[in-house]
């Protein structure tokens, strides 16, 4: 009897050393398993038990230096309160969906660091909760699908960083505030007790967002058409009613909004007859031929200015066919005029197969896909239908056509997954030509700033890793095609990361640095790309397009623009910095997460993969090349942030090197 009392008392003392163990492991152990005794009725969180760390097998549970990050515990029956969590002051994400949580929702005072609560579908009652909008970080909010009652309150307004608000079916009455809220994309209070007018400032909103509230008028829904104004006053400065408004004297007349239903106590005085109100027949006969004289007049006197300008032109010597030519130049909208004294050259190919001339480039239609530090890229249709790019280098500074030629024959045998391949160049003294494969998807550049704002897609996160880890392989295979050469980019950035129909990242513009013209010298720092030491664009080095490649990956994590890109603004309203510097000064106060783009805050368990895309930019963007990786160091790195292919091929500049391309013999 001893021994069993002996033994009860020993498992009893460990149990409660292996409580006391795991609460000083994780300070957040004794609040999750509170938690669970109050709220998991029919123990679906069985994986939460005494004896196991709640950071390593918990369901739900994530964790973020020891401590509970993000809590996701949906669809699980779970009840009563969420109250035990309110001491979790480390939590980013809390969705209880589907569960049935009732009673007001507790404080949420605590939760400074939340940027993501979702506690939609429950039983939650009582009014809108008043703490909630003292979460500053707070990006989403979903209250959708509850028994929430009162108004919702102006203070909303202090969630400046909102992007997601959800109200709908729910119990909420009153009129909505005025919002004011610049992030806004996700709004709806459908299915509520709301009435008034809806603020100006939600009118884009869909009328989805406002349905199911009878008493609420205004854009986007049923206009509010009713108006009461005094007599004495102008119409124009009557007070708008709601359709559903109350009169307390039904006989009280009301102003529609024709002037001719206007009521009036006395007869109003006969009109003057006014002189100038009738025309005689003769008067406006005599107007209309007027008209008609003076037009044929325009008209006659430009045919016969243009007519004789045209003869004269036609009866230049030599100069008529000349015309033509640059009649049809223009008309199919073709970029390469031919100029007078034009030394004629010849296109090369390098797969081999001639498919075109520079006239068939002359005739395609050309639209011009935009304007670099080299010259301006156009978009070809030939005859044919196939499509090509062609490149103008009028900015480039090149030396003689022996120099051209070598260096086009070593970019021209270079074939990889993930860059641009050069199809064919046309050398001639006033006329360069750069050949390419079309990229139809567009550049990175657009993807990520390109028409910001409503109803814009957005550019997801495992689209961005996959893009840059294949832009990462391209450039690698760059710097180790040619050894001996150390080839490199030199002009690395968003608008040269271009996108196949397959949606592979490509890698465009490359080893056209050389030509660079001595307007690259005199303004080292106009591009944010550059690299500290980069003063002369035309000696860059493969540690330079490290960096470069350092801030395109902190301008995909933060949505942001580097400062003076391309010597102009980002499209699309996107905010300019000085990236590199904005990141660093962010990170150095401790709040890493303020440095992601508000679009990727939509997406769960992705924060530790983009903190260690984060970690792999700071490393690129060191200030002494010395300590950035190379460019192989960096693909693996990307690769391993999931630990899986995040590409259309495997290769790292290793392995890609034994692909078709440019051997040591050929450099």
């Amino acid at each position: 009897m001893a021994a069993t009392l002996y033994c009860a008392t020993f498992f009893s003392i460990l149990f409660r050393l292996l409580l006391l163990v795991h609460s000083s492991k994780n300070p957040d152990f004794e609040a999750l398993m509170a938690f669970k005794t109050a709220s998991d009725t029919f123990n679906k969180l069985s994986s939460w038990n005494s004896t196991t760390d709640p950071c390593s097998t918990w369901s739900g549970v994530y964790c973020l230096h020891n401590r509970v990050s993000r809590l996701v515990l949906e669809d699980l029956d779970l009840r009563g309160s969420f109250e035990p969590l309110t001491s979790l002051t480390h939590l980013r994400v809390l969705s209880l969906k589907r569960n049935r949580f009732s009673g007001p929702i507790p404080s949420l005072s605590n939760f400074l660091a939340l940027k993501l609560l979702y506690l939609s579908y429950n039983e939650f009652s009582g009014g809108f909760p008043a703490t909630v909008t003292s979460l500053f970080r707070l990006y989403r909010l979903d209250l959708s699908h509850n028994n929430l009652s009162g108004e919702i309150p102006a203070t909303v307004n202090n969630m400046t960083h909102i992007l997601t608000l959800r109200l709908d079916e729910n119990r909420f009455s009153g009129n909505i505030p005025s919002l004011n809220l610049p992030n806004l994309q996700d709004f709806n209070v459908s299915g509520n007790r709301l009435s008034g007018v809806i603020p100006k400032s939600l009118s884009g909103f869909p009328e989805s967002s406002f349905g199911l509230n009878p008493s609420l008028c205004g854009a986007p829904i049923q206009k509010c058409a009713n108006f009461v104004a005094e007599p004495s006053k102008p119409r124009s400065e009557g007070a708008i009613a709601s359709p559903l408004t109350p009169r307390s004297n039904p006989r009280t007349p009301t102003i529609s909004s024709t002037p001719s239903s206007m009521p009036s106590n006395k007869a109003a005085p006969p009109r003057k007859p006014n002189s100038s109100a009738k025309i005689s027949p003769i008067a406006l006969i005599a107007i209309i031929l007027g008209d008609i004289v003076v037009l044929g007049v325009v008209t006659l006197l430009l045919y016969c200015y243009f007519w004789r300008n045209y003869a004269a032109k036609m009866k230049e010597g030599g100069k008529g066919s000349k015309l033509m030519e640059t009649e049809k130049i223009v008309y199919s909208s073709s970029p390469y005029p031919v100029q007078s004294g034009f030394e004629r050259g010849r296109m090369v190919f390098f797969e081999g197969v001639k498919k075109f001339e520079l006239e068939d480039l002359l005739r395609a239609s050309a639209e011009m896909l935009g304007k670099g530090g080299f010259g301006t890229a156009y978009k070809a249709v030939l005859d044919d239908g196939s499509v090509v790019a062609v490149k103008r280098l009028k900015d480039a500074q090149i030396g003689g056509k022996k120099e051209f030629e070598q260096h086009m024959e070593i970019l021209g045998r270079m074939r990889h997954p993930n860059i641009v391949h050069l199809r064919a160049y046309y050398f001639a003294r006033d006329e360069k030509l750069l050949v390419s494969d079309y990229m139809p998807n567009g550049s990175l550049f657009w993807l990520l700033h390109g028409n910001r704002g409503p109803g814009r897609t957005p550019l997801d996160w495992t689209t961005r890793l996959k893009i840059a880890a294949g832009a990462a392989r391209g450039v690698a295979f760059i710097h180790s095609s040619c050894k001996s050469l150390k080839l490199t980019h030199g002009n690395i950035k968003s608008t040269n990361i271009l996108l196949d129909k397959a949606g592979n990242a490509r890698v465009a513009d490359f080893g056209l640095s050389i030509f660079a013209g001595p307007t690259a010298t005199a303004a080292p720092k106009s591009n944010g790309y550059r690299a500290p030491e980069a003063f002369d664009s035309r000696r860059s080095t493969q540690k330079s397009d490290v960096f470069s490649f350092g801030v395109v990956l902190l301008e995909i994590l933060t949505g942001k623009c580097p400062s003076n890109v391309d010597g102009g603004g980002c499209s699309g309203g996107s905010a300019v910095v000085d990236l590199p510097r904005w990141v660093q000064s962010v990170v150095r106060e401790e709040w890493t997460a303020e440095v992601f783009d508000l679009e990727l805050m939509r997406y769960k368990d992705i924060e530790d993969e983009m903190v260690g895309l984060l970690q792999i930019a700071l490393s690129c963007t060191a200030a002494v090349p010395d300590q950035r990786p190379s460019m192989s160091h960096v693909v693996k790195m990307i690769e391993d942030i999931r630990g899986v292919d995040v590409g259309p091929s495997n290769d790292t500049s290793d392995s890609a090197s034994d692909s078709p391309s440019v051997s040591e013999d050929a450099s």
